[in-house]
């Protein structure tokens, strides 16, 4: 019989090499940036919040916070150097000094924050349930703050009837993220792992039946805009034939009768 802790070793493991997969996706966004030598119009928002969040989650799975799992440290700590590495490049390759003061004042002000909460819990709670329940419930903040993006993107598919702006693998790997974490939280329960991947599992469940829902539809609002850059495009050659025919009479190319 497979015990408890070794059953949430194994999902804890399973939760990690997914949740690294989600957090290295964005990574051909910054090869265009690379490439292009410009962060163009990306926002540095989201890689913001995901560094705050994974600083936040390191610190609960502290042992001096709540022990027991290490696993929620391994993943958030590899997520802060890979956040960092984003957050950097987008300081190297943005043009707009503005936004680059933005961009170091708000890594400034999380770094602070993070600061301040590392010394209250360390000061101020004495006990891993004090300092559990202080750590979780700002962990659980971050995650809701964090969840504004995939409900933004499901009204974009109710609205559009598209799902040509919510990516099935990006769907598929926050579902089973929110599956592999949500299961090693109930292994174990912990009230504060249990929320925010409940939640991750709920919205990673909608994305899913909304790809299903949506994907014909889409196939076909793809279909019909091919169609009509086709008859564009057609449209166009045809409007530029005749202007090709009076060039060349001009330029005395086409036959003409001399005296």
């Amino acid at each position: 019989m497979v015990s408890a802790d070794v059953l949430r070793t194994v999902v804890g493991v399973i939760g990690n090499v997914i949740s690294l997969i989600l957090f290295l996706s964005p990574v051909p966004t910054f090869v265009r940036i690379w490439k292009k030598g410009s962060v163009e119009q990306y926002s540095p928002a989201p890689y913001l919040a995901t560094l705050a969040n994974c600083m936040v989650w390191a610190l609960y799975g502290l042992p001096i916070v709540h022990p027991h799992s290490i696993l929620v440290v391994t993943i958030n700590g590899s997520a802060i150097f890979i956040e960092l590495s984003y957050i950097i490049l987008f300081l190297i390759y943005a043009s707009d000094k503005k936004q680059r003061l933005k961009v170091l004042l708000g890594l400034l002000v999380e770094l602070i924050l993070m600061a301040l909460l590392v010394l209250v819990v360390l000061t101020v709670a004495h006990t891993h349930e004090r300092r559990s329940l202080i750590v979780g419930i700002v962990c659980i903040l971050c995650n809701i703050m964090m969840y504004a993006s995939p409900l933004a993107v499901m009204k974009l598919v109710i609205t559009t009837k598209s799902v040509e702006f919510m990516p099935f693998c990006l769907s598929l790997f926050s579902f089973a993220n929110g599956l592999a974490w949500f299961s090693f939280a109930l292994i174990r329960f912990d009230i504060f792992l249990t929320i925010p991947n409940g939640l991750g599992l709920l919205f990673g469940s909608g994305q899913l039946i909304l790809y299903a829902t949506y994907y014909k539809n889409t196939k076909r609002l793809l279909a019909e805009r091919k169609g009509r850059q086709v008859s564009l495009t057609e449209v166009v050659s045809d409007g530029d034939e005749p202007k090709k025919m009076g060039r060349t009479t001009q330029n005395g190319s086409a036959p003409h009768h001399g005296t």
